[in-house]
């Protein structure tokens, strides 16, 4: 078995990584410039909420520790397959696709803005970053480590700097005099509630690498709440910053504020680090997403969810087909300029629907094991019973129903995510009867799911499929269960 590579630094960079993209940026700026500094409350109140689903998510870690697929077994050993397929396709990979789309466009228009005399369209810098992320990430762990670490860094160290610069007034001349405070109503304050979530989603995107990590059951729980709060720092810092050097107003039209918060604070030399930061955030992001999702689809592979072919790796051990289908959606949905309409923003709060709607399922997996096995050993156990989920259920909820402000909009995305829903279930209808040939809603017992994880399960059940992609049996110590069923099953890709 090879040797965990990835240690705290690495866990928070990941976490950092991909939370932290020029749109939470916009966000903090929309956000501020509806109340002023409440939007601090907001935020911190969303921030509370993601430790409690990131408490969650240790507690079903430490149960099934050092599991490649993360969010997918939990719910398998919970609510069965069909549910499994819905809530992480739905949740996490369309929602990802869209989300890296946006981040890489932004990449593209930030450098043809910062560039104008080089004849390079925005699109055409943002396909080239893509492709170069997946050459890059083809190398395997150790360069996604080497690339999240430098970059998260940088990313973190320069907000925090221009957010205490904003904050002391180092440019006095600039400063601009305006109430702090443009509503104090807490009916104000909750309703940005669904905007703040946004900044803070994503640290289960730590889980996948997990089995990459180095003593997984502390760093792992520790560098999920480290990392939110380490955001919360930042977005506070530069909220702050926002409140002294750009007004309100010019702060709800711009679509790049960081950038005009550091134009305003130290003129060309700010415009160019404001850039920068962008730029590190974008590459952060997307370089998050395209090393998380191919190990989410390796791990839903393993466990029968997806076709075989996701668990192909090349021979630094990354699973390099997820990661061309990532590589070629991202680079499809910017050559064809769809990341850069107006529509990608409600786009955008459509896949958080899915995504918190996957948080909500993390508390229901945590409620559900908790009451079926109350007595199974956990290195990580949430206090207070399951006050934690049930809380954590009421403020995820809450936060969908204010995904937006207008009435209307939530309405089409509610009825967006119905139909979405209902198509991703027609699939795993066909998938889970006629491929994994097993019941919809039924659990699957927890040893069995970290047994189909192993490779020894693959080459008893798959010995086809393990033949092709050359695995070969390593002694594990939750394999064991592997052997409760001899047969071998049709091959599933």
């Amino acid at each position: 078995m090879k040797e965990p590579k990835l240690g705290l630094g690495s866990v928070i960079a990941t976490g950092v990584g991909l939370i932290v993209a020029t749109s939470c940026l916009l966000s903090i700026g929309q956000g501020a410039s509806t109340i002023g500094t409440p939007f601090i409350i907001s935020m911190s109140l969303a921030c509370a909420f993601n430790i409690l689903t990131a408490l969650s998510i240790c507690e079903l870690n430490a149960l099934m520790p050092n599991i490649s697929g993360g969010m997918a077994q939990f719910t398998l050993a919970s609510c069965g397959p069909l549910l499994t397929i819905v809530t992480n396709m739905g949740g996490f990979l369309c929602c990802q696709v869209i989300l890296g789309s946006s981040e890489a466009s932004m990449f593209g228009n930030t450098l043809s803005q910062v560039l104008p005399s080089i004849p390079i369209s925005g699109e055409a810098y943002s396909i080239a970053m893509i492709v170069l992320l997946c050459i890059l990430n083809l190398r395997g762990v150790d360069m996604f480590a080497k690339i999240q670490n430098v970059v998260a860094y940088g990313l973190i160290v320069s907000l925090v700097i221009m957010g205490i610069l904003g904050v002391i007034k180092v440019n006095p001349s600039s400063v601009v005099e305006q109430p702090s405070v443009l509503s104090s109503k807490m009916s104000d304050v909750f309703s940005l509630l669904g905007l703040s979530f946004f900044l803070f989603i994503g640290v289960e995107f730590i889980v996948p690498i997990a089995p990459e990590v180095k003593n997984a059951r502390r760093i792992v729980p520790l560098g999920m709440v480290v990392s939110l709060v380490i955001i919360l720092v930042m977005q506070i810092l530069i909220t702050l910053g926002f409140k002294n050097y750009t007004a309100w107003e010019e702060l709800s039209q711009s679509t790049i504020p960081h950038v005009l918060y550091g134009t305003a604070l130290l003129g060309k030399a700010g415009t160019v680090w404001m850039s920068v930061v962008s730029i590190l955030a974008v590459v952060s992001s997307v370089n998050t997403i395209m090393f998380g999702i191919p190990q989410l689809c390796y791990g839903m592979a393993k466990i029968d969810l997806l076709p075989k072919f996701f668990m192909r790796k090349n021979g630094r051990g990354n699973p390099y087909v997820g990661l061309i289908l990532v590589t070629a959606a991202l680079s499809l949905i910017n050559a064809t300029g769809l990341s850069s309409s107006e529509k990608l923003v409600f786009l955008i709060n459509t896949g958080c629907v899915f995504w918190i709607f996957c948080y909500v399922m993390v508390h229901i997996d945590v409620i559900i094991l908790r009451f079926r096995m109350p007595h199974a050993p956990r290195t990580f156990r949430l206090p207070l019973g399951i006050t934690i989920p049930v809380v954590g259920i009421a403020g995820n909820l809450y936060m969908i129903w204010n995904i937006a402000p207008d009435s209307k909009n939530r309405l089409v995305i509610f009825a967006i995510f119905a139909i979405v829903s209902i198509l991703l279930s027609v699939y795993a209808f066909f998938w889970v009867k006629f491929r994994m040939e097993k019941p919809f809603f039924k659990p699957f017992a927890i040893k069995d799911v970290m047994a189909m994880d192993t490779d020894l399960y693959q080459i008893r059940h798959y010995p086809l499929v393990a033949k092709r992609l050359h695995i070969e049996a390593v002694p594990e110590l939750h394999a064991t269960s592997a052997e409760t069923n001899t047969g071998t099953r049709p091959e599933l890709g």
